[in-house]
């Protein structure tokens, strides 16, 4: 009987091996490893107060994701993961000075993980418009069954398509895709509007604040929102004073609210508001950015 060699073999042949089965277990083990080590792990990237390292470290997080989702394309806990930290690093990144090509690869990535999400849920195509078979009628249909035990995954499923809209700067097919983001949020909101600090209010204040009064804006509606926001969170989830300075406070030319927020965000202690680090950071240097800017005039 010939005996087994382990080196007999190339050690290139073992890498290759090697791989594979890491591939292979991987694959069998992605409900333990989202529940126990991937959640965490995108838990504590929304944690992290260091931008630099976020942009630094986060690629080899993202490379595992993908990685295991080929194996996976519709497991939700991956695709939720997914959405998560693609949708956060294309923030940091914009924070990073990273040239523009690449956040718009990474929002790609954040837009096509939400759709899939998304169509746990809702009847729609990978580009984001109703499918065939179930039309606008389908879609009103299923999203009134949503439930709230759905607000986590269907927000963020919206948020990775959010990312991505926000990055086309006015494009046609974003401009078209709002009508649909719009519709889930709303019902988001009647589902939880306290989830994730009043971002859904967050949404609805910029929302209100951009648009044209002759196509729906509401500064009134604006304001409110923002305000609700704000005591939802307990003023701690500081994009929402960024945002309401950035929107409502300029479109309105209220120099004396807009330098408000900003300070406000400035002077808050990042140690008081552990589960929003990354992006109360952010909301940090923008707060900078946006004073220094003086966009009121001396």
């Amino acid at each position: 009987m010939r005996k087994f060699n382990i080196r007999s073999r190339h050690p290139r042949q073992w890498t290759f091996i090697l791989l594979l089965l890491l591939s292979v277990l991987l694959s069998s083990c992605s409900g333990f490893l989202t529940n126990r080590l991937l959640g965490p792990i995108t838990g504590n990237l929304q944690q992290q107060t260091d931008i630099n390292l976020v942009c630094e470290g986060s690629p080899a997080y993202l490379l595992l994701l993908d990685s295991m989702l080929v194996s996976n394309p519709d497991n939700k806990a991956l695709l939720l993961s997914a959405t998560k930290a693609y949708s956060g690093f294309s923030t940091a990144l914009s924070e990073c000075g990273v040239a523009d090509s690449r956040i718009a690869a990474v929002t790609e990535k954040a837009h096509s993980y939400g759709i899939r999400l998304l169509q746990h849920y809702l009847p729609l195509q990978n580009s984001g418009f109703f499918t065939p078979s179930e039309g606008v009628e389908g879609f009103d249909r299923q999203l009134a069954q949503l439930r709230k035990k759905d607000v986590e995954e269907v927000f963020w499923g919206t948020f990775g398509w959010l990312t991505w809209v926000q990055s086309q700067q006015g494009s046609p097919a974003s401009i078209a895709d709002m009508a649909i983001i719009e519709k889930i949020m709303l019902r988001l909101l009647d589902l939880d509007e306290t989830y994730q600090g009043g971002s859904i209010h967050v949404f609805f204040g910029a929302y209100y604040a951009l648009k044209p009064a002759m196509f729906g804006g509401r500064p009134d509606l604006s304001k409110e929102h923002f305000e609700k926001a704000l005591t939802l969170s307990k003023r701690r989830f500081l994009i929402t004073q960024t945002t309401y300075a950035q929107t409502y406070a300029r479109s309105t030319f209220d120099q004396e609210l807009h330098d408000k927020l900003l300070n406000e965000v400035l002077s808050f202690p990042p140690s008081e508001a552990p589960e929003f680090g990354l992006s109360n950071q952010i909301a940090k240097n923008r707060a900078k950015k946006l004073l220094e800017q003086n966009y009121f005039g001396d």
